[in-house]
């Protein structure tokens, strides 16, 4: 017997890391834009009232790095977004298959795993995130994810390596486990025959917008958070000292910068993601 049908995790590892990838690809460019929103030093064009719109930052992007510039960071994108999302799908399988056999999970206990899953996958892949932010920032000019790694380490130490991972797990953790709550109770609102019909991609599909939609609002402010002491470590202490200076310098809205594509971005890729793995799930025997 291989192994793929011997280990579960292994399966849920496989369609996770498969799901991921296709639609890491597919949104980079609006991961892009958000990091550029952040960081408007680098965006270069002002919209009324000294804002920097959408629009704005995707042209000044065409125009300077042409096509292939929306793509930027895909490389460390990928590093992070394939085995993060393959590490996220195997840990949720694992817990509700070893505590959640006979159950479905209350809304509470879905935060709880969406949470834990997330942590997991996103502290071990910390400093890939970092490099990832640096790459799209455009205010770093590594010449790979390797090289980059090798740089942080060497001017900035494990600091360095895991900066931003305080406000990365507020950011995430939250998310994935709103979005795992608002998902889980909007298909126990749908018919069990819907779901194992030809619709159930866009219902699954459906369900995964909605529960994005809501996760990304409560989140945005820490994505800001990360965002800023990713990009310039030696300039915040500590976590507070990046929420004075956000809020001094932009005020309440400047915990918002970048919330539409990022919201565009997160709530697509994390309803594509799951429509992909339910339908992998269920071909290679995980339901």
């Amino acid at each position: 017997m291989d192994i793929v049908s011997s280990y579960p995790v292994f399966k849920a590892f496989l369609a996770g890391s498969f799901s991921g990838t296709f639609s890491t690809v597919l949104f980079q460019p609006l991961d892009l834009v958000k990091t550029r929103l952040q960081n408007p030093t680098t965006a270069l064009i002002s919209g009324s009232h000294g804002t920097i719109s959408m629009v704005a930052v995707f042209t000044n992007i065409l125009q300077r790095e042409h096509i292939r510039g929306l793509w930027r960071g895909m490389t460390p994108s990928i590093t992070r977004c394939v085995p993060g999302v393959g590490l996220y799908f195997c840990s949720v399988d694992y817990i509700k298959t070893h505590y959640f056999a006979n159950k479905t999970p209350s809304p509470l206990e879905s935060i709880a795993i969406g949470m834990i899953a997330r942590c997991m996958s996103g502290a071990a892949l910390i400093p890939i995130t970092v490099v990832k932010t640096r790459f799209e920032s455009g205010v770093y000019g590594y010449n790979g994810v390797v090289a980059a790694l090798k740089e942080i380490y060497r001017t900035e130490g494990f600091r360095g390596m895991t900066c931003g991972l305080i406000p990365t797990l507020f950011r995430d953790a939250p998310f994935s486990g709103l979005y795992l709550m608002f998902y889980t109770q909007a298909k126990q609102m749908v018919h069990e025959d819907v779901l194992n019909s030809p619709y159930a991609s866009p219902i699954h599909f459906t369900c995964g917008v909605t529960a994005g939609i809501l996760a990304s609002v409560v989140t945005q402010p820490a994505d800001v958070l990360k965002t800023k002491m990713q990009l310039y470590p030696k300039k915040f202490n500590g976590l507070w000292s990046v929420v004075v200076y956000v809020h001094g310098k932009y005020g309440v809205q400047g915990y918002f910068k970048g919330m539409v594509p990022r919201m565009i971005r997160r709530t697509l890729m994390a309803a594509m993601a799951w429509t992909i793995y339910e339908q992998l799930s269920k071909a290679v025997g995980l339901k």
